[in-house]
């Protein structure tokens, strides 16, 4: 029996509307704010974002089925992937260019200074994140976790300098993004698969690594845009500007994990995931 084509019209929609919001956001300060290419890019992008939505709830054979976001769960957690992505996309990559371009770090020198911060996602994700779920439900896990990587941003905000002082600098918000993608990003993918029937479980992992990948774009286009090209003199308020960004797309992804349920779920999948 031949299954259903897949959606082709809907996967070119929502690529590219978010295609032209990217690009709107990260060529606007070169285009001008108010041109009428940055304007005509990102009200472009709305149109294809907004005929996406259109052909999935009209769609027999959505991209996106509209019934996965009837689970609260499922949306709640969707909504904290595509934030804490963002989030994450602007993180990762504001460090490595503060390392390269304004501390002159060489591309080896850079991926040992960043290398804590991953170390502590297996410790927290493996060892920590079931425990704190199967006591406290998954919508305070994430919270908490997202929290602690808006405090790792801030941190960044109020200790590194133009001049490299990575101890008492850059480490400490390091290990705390660690900590947070450790608590929040298993986490809020386990929330969203377990929510959902059996028959939906392929699907609805599919679109929350697809809402992390748009998350992720999003997000580089924001940093860039917030950065831009600043002086000599300019570097440190612009990577502070995008600093604040991440910890703010943070903390929203932390409000948003109050619209999952109280329930603990999703403990004994990450809890098992050592073992297995």
């Amino acid at each position: 029996m031949v299954g259903a084509r897949p959606d082709a019209l809907g996967a070119a929609l929502v690529t590219l509307g978010v295609g032209a919001l990217s690009a709107g956001l990260v060529e606007g300060e070169t285009w001008g704010w108010g041109s009428v290419a940055t304007i005509g890019v990102l009200v472009a992008s709305v149109v294809f974002l907004g005929l996406f939505v259109w052909h999935c709830r009209s769609s027999a054979n959505p991209l996106v089925s509209p019934a996965l976001f009837r689970v609260r769960s499922f949306s709640g957690a969707s909504i904290v992937a595509v934030l804490f992505s963002m989030a994450f996309g602007a993180m990762l990559l504001s460090i490595v260019l503060w390392d390269q371009d304004v501390w002159g770090w060489s591309a080896l020198r850079t991926g040992l200074a960043v290398a804590p911060g991953p170390l502590m996602v297996p410790l927290f994700a493996f060892l920590i994140a079931g425990r704190l779920i199967k006591r406290f439900g998954s919508g305070p896990v994430i919270g908490v976790g997202s929290t602690i990587f808006a405090g790792g941003a801030v941190w960044w905000v109020l200790a590194v300098g133009v001049h490299p002082n990575y101890v008492s600098g850059m480490l400490g918000g390091m290990l705390l993004t660690g900590i947070g993608v450790g608590l929040t990003l298993p986490t809020f993918m386990a929330t969203a698969t377990s929510s959902l029937p059996a028959a939906s479980f392929a699907t609805g992992s599919g679109v929350v690594n697809m809402l992390r990948q748009v998350g992720l774009a999003v997000g580089v286009a924001v940093l860039v845009a917030l950065i831009g090209n600043p002086g000599a003199g300019a570097s440190l308020a612009a990577f502070q500007r995008g600093w604040l960004a991440v910890a703010g797309f943070s903390l929203l992804a932390a409000v948003a994990s109050l619209l999952l349920r109280p329930q603990r779920a999703t403990a004994p999948a990450l809890a098992a995931e050592p073992s297995g």
